[in-house]
């Protein structure tokens, strides 16, 4: 495999994992990390909860009746980021060039590095060693075929494959396995009359082209053939910076929503103005009790990151959507984001 060379790192159910580590009485049991409350979904389940059928983001009342004696235990995510602290550290130790992905999982440029299979699997080892959380690791001529490779043999799996050996492999999988593709664009594609990632490779281009456009049936075509160019890069660029909460319980009070607006906009706010970051985009995410889901956005003049710029924003476009029904999930985002200095931050009283 001459050329560029790419790894991805993916911790093993990771914040269950880090709950062991503190709990270690409750290993070889099918322990679920998930919300009390009842909408909460599933973090991430043990190996042994999954034997039930319990997987991540699924609703936790369904998972507690897949799995009644499981072991819940509610997401403790300040334990959870000093935990992958811990593990870039290590991983960043090894390489000039990683790109961290969240708290459990991060793309390493192996290009020109002496015996880099063998670099792999010593880390791997060294972090098990000096975190007890083990991990799986996938290596390729690219992130695509790397990301891919490192779900394929899941837990302390260690796959390297060329990107013609990834189309043999995962020919007669869902495309639901690439990145990229969601479940909305896999119906579409099954309505196609395409099953597999092999189908999506041997359909005709003219196909794709008419359902989904030239731009994005050639992509599709692309990461079907395990085809990404896309660099290993330190700095991810974080275009938008959000918070969100689901309910409970619906809420119709137009006063309450607007109370829970103002909440989620001051932590919104206060971390944007510690990240010395703003953005002109200001925008709301509304979720009905019939799950439909809606936005509305502002584009501004000026960045804003500070409450008394933000929140009026944030509450006309409330105030315009008027929900129609009750809402589910209220949430408030600022986009187009870039570094600055910091406006004085004014203290709402809440």
């Amino acid at each position: 495999m001459a050329g560029r060379m790419v790894a991805h790192l993916d911790m093993d159910a990771f914040y269950v994992s880090v709950e062991l580590r503190r709990r270690p009485q409750l290993r070889g049991l099918p322990v679920i990390v998930a919300g009390s409350g009842p909408r909460s979904v599933v973090t991430t389940a043990s190996y042994e909860a999954r034997r039930f059928g319990v997987g991540s983001a699924m609703p936790a009342a369904r998972a507690r009746r897949l799995c009644p004696d499981g072991i819940y235990l509610t997401p403790d995510f300040a334990y959870y980021r000093e935990a992958s602290a811990e593990v870039m550290a290590l991983v960043r130790g090894c390489a000039d060039v990683v790109e961290v992905v969240g708290l459990d999982e991060a793309y390493i440029d192996l290009t020109g590095m002496p015996a880099p299979r063998a670099e792999m699997r010593r880390l791997a080892l060294v972090i098990e060693r000096e975190t007890g959380l083990r991990c799986s690791v996938g290596i390729g001529p690219n992130k695509l075929v790397a990301k891919v490779a490192s779900d394929a043999e899941k837990p302390r799996g260690f796959v390297v494959l060329t990107r013609e050996q990834a189309c043999r492999r995962f020919a007669g999988a869902s495309f639901s396995l690439i990145p990229g593709i969601g479940p909305k664009t896999a119906e579409r594609l099954r309505s196609l009359g395409l099953a597999t990632i092999g189908d999506l490779v041997s359909s005709s281009a003219g196909l794709l082209e008419e359902r989904f456009g030239p731009r994005l049936g050639a992509e599709l075509r692309r990461r079907a053939r395990f085809e990404d160019d896309s660099p290993v890069t330190e700095v991810r660029k974080v275009l938008s910076e959000s918070r969100e909460t689901t309910f409970d319980v619906d809420i119709a009070d137009r006063g309450e929503l607007e109370a829970v607006l103002e909440r989620l906009t001051v932590r919104l706010c206060e971390a944007l103005v510690s990240q010395r970051r703003r953005g002109r985009t200001v925008a709301i995410k509304v979720r009905l009790d019939d799950f439909s889901t809606h936005t509305r956005a502002r584009t501004l003049p000026e960045p804003v990151a500070t409450v008394e710029r933000v929140l009026p924003v944030a509450l006309d476009l409330l105030r315009r959507f008027g929900a129609p029904r009750p809402v589910r999930l209220l949430g408030v985002r600022v986009a187009g984001l870039q570094e600055t200095a910091p406006e004085p931050q004014l203290s709402l009283a809440l």
